[in-house]
């Protein structure tokens, strides 16, 4: 039986529903996180591996730095394949679970997932399934579970379900960092309470950028090809928003690094290309403001997606999409990635475009 098209409306849906999901749904995953290791388990941890594909790797991206500062451990991201191929295979055998592979598959089933968790077992690491779906195949091989379903789901580019990704990470970031001592019971409450909080950011930011979203999108509908910028979390970030627009839209997007942009991309074809700078306050921000400047000498159309104060990088910018609310640079892509949705969504519109090309039955 096929499959009806997808519409481009079922994405505004999804990131209207994103703040109702951090009110509803941090409590009780968190809940379930606190009990999932032993002390002795959480206390033994020093090296974290983070593995998904698609927008479960890119969340894996954003939360890098969650893990290296809030938890005090080193970290690493990596796709899939490369984890089962690669990552894997150098991982130094050490004490019983002083490493930890968090292994996302927001539908369970995700195959080289699967064998990525195989794969960490082999080598000794403490495994954890992420994933949406109760009782799936990454449940039935990793040690633990962790289950950030969602209610009332719906066919789409994953919205919601990269966001329970994202929270689900940043939550276990938390708790390995309150389990080593790296701060109190107390202290660890007020970060997860900032996470809860949020909400009234997404609340807030949706509400500004819907409209310039769709100036936007007007910008771009002529665009064969554009890049998302960001680094540190934002590098997830920039991944991610490049994603949805691939596959809302059809349109060739990449998401780079800023440093890397600036050695190679910028040299790319057609002189205006429009450029994602996205730029929360952080560690990197004069980096981008510097790119954002030399991405509009060069020619190309420069999108800001910024906090709704800053000046620095949007007095360089054809386009704004301000970010209400603050927030720590880990958490940022919480906040950061929901333009994303808009864009895509009115892109594809404009286009006369389904979602993933599920008009184009030959395809699926």
């Amino acid at each position: 039986m096929a499959m009806e098209p997808l519409k481009p409306e079922v994405m505004v849906r999804q990131v209207e529903g994103l703040a109702d999901d951090l009110r509803a749904l941090t409590g009780p995953f968190d809940q379930q996180i606190r009990t999932l290791l032993t002390p002795l388990e959480w206390r033994s941890v020093k090296k974290v591996y983070l593995t998904g594909d698609g927008d479960s790797y890119h969340a894996s991206c954003g939360a890098e730095m969650a893990f290296e500062t809030l938890a005090d451990v080193s970290c690493e991201p990596m796709s899939g394949q490369r984890f089962v191929d690669y990552g894997a295979a150098y991982m130094r055998r050490t004490e019983p679970h002083q490493t930890l592979v968090v292994a996302t598959s927001a539908s369970g089933g995700t195959q080289r997932i699967v064998q990525a968790i195989e794969r960490a077992k082999e080598h000794g690491a403490l495994t954890i399934a992420l994933t949406g779906t109760t009782k799936s195949a990454v449940t039935q091989v990793a040690d633990r579970s962790i289950v950030v379903e969602l209610p009332q789901k719906e066919r789409s580019p994953g919205i919601r379900t990269y966001q329970a990704s994202l929270l689900g990470m940043l939550l276990v970031a938390i708790q390995l960092g309150e389990m080593q001592s790296k701060y109190s019971q107390a202290q660890a409450n007020v970060i997860r309470q900032e996470l809860a909080a949020l909400a009234d950011g997404v609340d807030a930011t949706t509400d500004t950028i819907k409209g310039r979203c769709r100036e936007v999108a007007d910008m771009l509908a002529d665009a064969p090809t554009l890049v998302m910028l960001g680094s540190g979390p934002s590098y997830g970030t920039a991944l991610y928003c490049a994603a949805k627009m691939v596959e809302a839209a059809g349109i060739f997007a990449l998401g780079q690094d800023l440093e890397e942009w600036w050695h190679v991309e910028r040299f790319a074809y057609p002189v205006d290309m429009p450029v994602f700078v996205i730029a929360p306050p952080g560690r990197s921000h004069w980096r981008a403001a510097d790119l954002a400047a030399t991405a509009r000498g060069l020619g190309r159309r420069v999108i800001a997606v910024t906090h709704t104060d800053d000046t620095e990088v949007t007095r360089h910018a054809h386009a704004v999409l301000p970010v209400q609310g603050e927030v720590r640079e880990e958490f940022s892509p919480l906040l950061y990635s929901l333009f994303a949705s808009y864009v895509a969504a009115n892109v594809a519109e404009r286009l006369g475009r389904c979602l993933f090309q599920t008009d184009r039955p030959e395809l699926l």
